[in-house]
């Protein structure tokens, strides 16, 4: 499957990779929520242990899970991007800013 990011890059989500997110089990009942946040982010960083690697944040209310930032963490590679995995969390990792909203 494909996705496209707030900046226009096609990020592929391959099936291993949605099975891979959906053993979680609360982010199984918000999957529709990765496009969203791919699309229109609060902040994108770029992640400090993987220079390839840039986590899309996105702040969602009243969840089952609660309050969270959903942050799907895609790789990008020369001609290449694809989610590498997907989480909610209550806080946004220390990075550079490559966007925000």
């Amino acid at each position: 499957m494909n996705l496209t990011d707030y900046a226009g890059n096609i990020i592929r989500l391959t099936d291993e990779r949605l099975s891979h997110i959906r053993e979680h089990p609360e982010i199984v009942i918000h999957t529709e929520k990765m496009n969203e946040t791919l699309a229109s982010p609060d902040i994108v960083i770029q992640s400090k242990s993987d220079v390839e690697a840039r986590l899309y944040y996105k702040h969602y209310s009243g969840l089952s899970v609660g309050d969270k930032y959903l942050c799907i963490v895609v790789k990008y590679k020369e001609k290449d991007a694809f989610v590498i995995t997907a989480y909610f969390t209550d806080s946004i990792k220390k990075g550079d800013v490559i966007w925000k909203k």
